[in-house]
């Protein structure tokens, strides 16, 4: 298996996981969860397949990766009644699905020779659109435009070191792997220490 597979398959696992823990705070049915759970896994890297026009899309390609998103939400409807705080668990899986799911975006991108802004902005999408489409669908303010909290910018920070330092290494793997301990660091030091961006605030327009 690839390093990009396996990114892949990682990030598809996590984000299923979050998937189905939102669903499980919506209360919705089995299949349900199973809807929510494939969207979020696969949505990020679609969309990135589809700009990149690579073909077929990783998960046509290779089925597995619905077989295992919908083996996560069959997983979290029997036991998501045995967390304490779901909400709290949904937050830092998600952080740790962004930190995989930003290096594969990344990485495939890298390997198609694309330069780098295109590399940033396809990791960046890759981390950030599956989280968005579960949010939207379920009628959720997003995670990712939570007031002033580091996401899509953990998301590009991350894409932005591996794009700079890649030209520097015989291959990915550092590269990618710094990658992934940026976004993580930046995501989980916003949801531990309140690390944010600031926000606007309107004020009284001046006679």
């Amino acid at each position: 298996m690839t390093l990009i597979a396996f990114l892949d398959y990682a990030s598809v696992v996590i984000f299923a996981l979050t998937g189905a823990l939102v669903a499980s705070r919506q209360q919705l049915d089995i299949v349900g969860f199973a809807f929510v759970a494939c969207l979020t896994a696969v949505g990020g890297g679609t969309l990135r397949d589809v700009l990149l026009d690579r073909n077929p899309i990783f998960w046509i390609a290779q089925p597995a990766y619905i077989g295992l998103a919908c083996a996560a939400a069959l997983v979290v409807f029997f036991t998501a009644h045995r967390f304490e705080s779901r909400l709290k668990t949904l937050i830092w899986l998600d952080s740790f699905a962004l930190a995989v799911a930003v290096p594969a975006g990344t990485g495939v991108a890298l390997s198609m020779g694309q330069p780098a802004l295109v590399v940033v902005l396809m990791g960046t999408i890759t981390g950030c659109m599956g989280g968005l489409l579960r949010d939207v669908v379920l009628d959720d303010l997003p995670v990712v435009l939570k007031q002033g909290e580091l996401y899509v910018t953990a998301a590009f920070a991350g894409a932005t070191v591996a794009a700079l330092t890649r030209p520097y290494f015989a291959d990915a793997l550092f590269p990618l792997a710094l990658c992934a301990f940026v976004t993580w660091a930046l995501r989980a030091g916003s949801l531990a220490f309140g690390w944010q961006l600031p926000v606007y605030k309107s004020r009284p327009p001046r006679i």
